[in-house]
Order: structure tokens, then sequence, then C-alpha cells
């Protein structure tokens, strides 16, 4: 899925290869794992996207690891050094140049070696340890195995995403980029509908309406997708902090404008223009 220059800065995965810029969103999950997040970042870049799909924007990214760490912090020590293994494997940079002489870090020559690798970890893990350890072990494989079986991994993420709960709203909107990208509008807008209804607790839900929205467009379904950004990018141009001041626009409100301008020029003058004293960057940059 093309990345509008709107979105957050790519967050250079491990093969430097081309960057294209993403969104990056931040919510109270992300600003407590800020640093965890960059670095998590780059085990995820293929080709211009990463390979989360659906997780595709940084922002996703940062929840899932921000989920991590926050059970981490009440896990077993065992299982928590288990899931940490798997994630270093995953943020392991691919390239052909070998390590330095002496380098303990470990590398990988292709997108699909390391992927493997990870599989396996995160497949022993939820093998060994079952429960929150397990489930989070299984989603992370599921991710992996995007670049090894994509078929596979859809249909486990598919299988995850009728559960509930923090696995199962990531692995709803993992399966609904993966469906869009393969060309499946109709299963990937059936996914965002599912997840458009919930708090917006895990995944922010101006990201969701947001691909929703653009999903509805490619389904050749305009008038609907044209209404659901128009309301997210009116509704934020409209919020106002506790002080009575307009709030800058998230990247997500910014691009559903975008997007309005560009599908309904004349419904996109009904949009409220910021207010110059709340200019500046859009909120979560």
């Amino acid at each position: 899925m093309a990345r509008k220059k709107r979105r957050f800065e790519q967050a250079g995965p491990a093969v430097p290869n081309e960057q294209a810029e993403k969104p990056r969103y931040q919510d109270p999950f992300q600003a407590a794992v800020t640093n965890r997040i960059e670095d998590a970042g780059k085990a995820f870049e293929g080709k211009g996207r990463t390979i989360l799909y659906g997780i595709g924007a940084l922002v996703v990214l940062g929840i899932i690891i921000a989920v991590f760490v926050q059970w981490n912090n009440r896990s077993q020590a065992a299982a928590q050094t288990a899931l940490g293994k798997g994630i270093e494997i995953m943020q392991a940079q691919v390239t052909d140049v070998p390590p330095l002489a002496g380098s303990t870090e470990k590398t990988y020559k292709t997108q699909r070696e390391r992927a493997e690798a990870a599989i396996a970890e995160f497949e022993r893990v939820a093998g060994e340890f079952g429960g929150a350890a397990g489930e989070k072990a299984k989603y992370f494989a599921a991710v992996n195995r995007l670049h090894v079986d994509r078929e596979m991994a859809v249909s486990e993420l598919e299988a995850m995403a009728g559960g509930s709960g923090e696995v199962a709203t990531l692995a709803t909107f993992a399966a609904a980029q993966a469906r869009a990208d393969a060309g499946q509008f109709d299963k990937a807008a059936e996914h965002y509908r599912k997840l458009s209804t919930g708090d917006g607790k895990i995944i922010p839900l101006d990201i969701i309406k947001l691909e929703l929205g653009k999903t509805l467009e490619k389904q050749g379904n305009k008038d609907e997708a044209v209404n659901i950004l128009f309301e997210l990018a009116k509704t934020a141009s409209e919020a106002k902090d506790k002080e009575g001041k307009s709030i800058p626009l998230s990247a997500a409100a910014l691009e559903a404008k975008d997007k309005v301008k560009e599908l309904a020029p004349e419904k996109a003058k009904e949009i409220p223009e910021p207010d110059p004293a709340a200019a500046g960057l859009p909120f979560g940059f």
C-alpha cells in the first residue's frame, strides 16, 4: 500500500533499500517505550514497506512493542527472555556484509532467512510457555511468516483475530492490510469495519478509519469512502482542548483531509481550517 508524504517517517528497518516515508503516530503506550520502538522499527522494513502490512504504520509497530513491554513487566523472567530473543532476531540486520571481526551481532543475508529464524524462536516460546507469552509469540510468528508463506500467515492472523484482547486487535489490523495488499478489498474492509467499532485503545480509531476509507475507495465505494474520511477530518478539525484551543490535526486526519480534497473538492471546503494559533506539527509528531 503506497504511503503518503504526510505519514510518519519510515522507521528504517534492517535492509537499507528504498526508504518510503510513513506516518508516525504516538499514543500513551508508545510514549513509554519510544527508544525501544525506534530500535524495533528496524526489524520490519521490506522494499519501502514493513512486513507487518496492517501493522504498516510505525505507530502500530510501536503499539505491539509497547504491549510486549507492558506484559513484560509482569511476566515470568524466562518467558520474557525467550520473547526478547525472538524480537532480537526480528531486529537483526539483513545484509550481505559480514559483521566486523569480534562482533557478536547476528545478521541474515535475506529477509526470508531472518523471518524463518524468528518464526522458529517464537514457535518454541509458544510451545514452551503458552498463556500470554504463547499468544504473543504466535502473533509474532504469524507476522514473520508473511515473508515465508503469506497465505498461511494471513490464515493464522485471521484465526487470532477471532479472539479478544490486544493480540486479536493487532492480528485483525495486520490481516486487514495483508488482504488489502493482495487486492482483496472486501475482506480488508470487513476487518477494518470490525475495528472501527472498538474503543481505539490499542490502535487509534483515526488510523483505522483512514485505512477503511482508503480501502473503500479502492473497492469502488467512493461515496462511503468520502463520508468516512470527511467525518474523520472534520471532527479532528473541530476538536478543542480543555482550554478551548484547537488541537493540531493528527497525521491520519491530515491525510484524510487531503484525500477528501482529491476525491470531493467541494465537500472538502466544509472542513474547517485550523486555528492559526494551533499551527505547528501535527499531533503525534
